[in-house]
């Protein structure tokens, strides 16, 4: 049972996404000024902060299973390194394919530098509004990893959540392992919107 000070927290947490996501589509011109408060209040009341996304593919092991896996993701209406930290494992617009997201940890942001194994290549610092994304699997090379040693920075503007649960099957399953100010700020989020049935359900109709 959710504890009153969990519910606190969720509170604030969603009034602050309202808020955000509500201001992005006022300055993209999409909610009109009248609705701006009606907008706030609808999805505070009626939205929900996290969506359910299933991913296959060896790039994040063990994290995901090889045979693929449900994932619960914390939506993040405008990323930029003061909303996404190193550490994090996030779900990103594909480079190469504008269609497609993928998800890979973040390993750097705006002001890290970066040293190469590569002995001829030359320290590099991460533009602003750039960011580094690595996969989790260790044996992959650059290009099967499909990370940034293969596509070099990312856009972090381009970054739409944050992954909080791996569900890979009924009995393997567990909050993921993010940088600890994400896994703090996303704690409330993860008692109250998480749903064990729910991913069972998606995960049978996902394979």
């Amino acid at each position: 049972m959710v504890g009153v000070e969990t519910w606190c927290r969720y509170f604030l947490t969603k009034l602050h996404y309202s808020v955000t996501l509500t201001r992005k589509h006022y300055l993209l011109g999409e909610i009109p000024p009248n609705r701006v408060f009606y907008n706030v209040w609808k999805t505070l009341i009626k939205g929900r902060m996290t969506y359910l996304r299933w991913t296959e593919g060896e790039q994040m092991a063990p994290m995901i299973g090889p045979r693929g896996g449900t994932l619960l993701v914390r939506k993040i209406p405008v990323a930029d390194a003061r909303k996404v930290f190193v550490g994090d494992v996030v779900v990103i617009l594909d480079p190469k394919d504008f269609r497609n997201y993928i998800v890979r940890r973040l390993a750097a942001v705006e002001g890290d530098e970066m040293v190469s194994d590569v002995l001829y290549e030359e320290p590099f610092t991460i533009g602003e509004d750039w960011c580094w994304i690595l996969a989790d699997n260790k044996k992959l090379t650059p290009k099967e990893a499909y990370d940034s040693r293969y596509l070099g920075q990312v856009y972090i503007k381009n970054i739409i959540g944050r992954v909080i649960y791996s569900f890979r099957d009924a009995a393997d399953h567990g909050p993921v392992k993010n940088s600890e100010i994400s896994m703090e700020e996303d704690s409330a989020v993860l008692e109250v919107e998480l749903d064990v049935d729910e991913l069972t359900r998606n995960h049978k109709a996902a394979k």
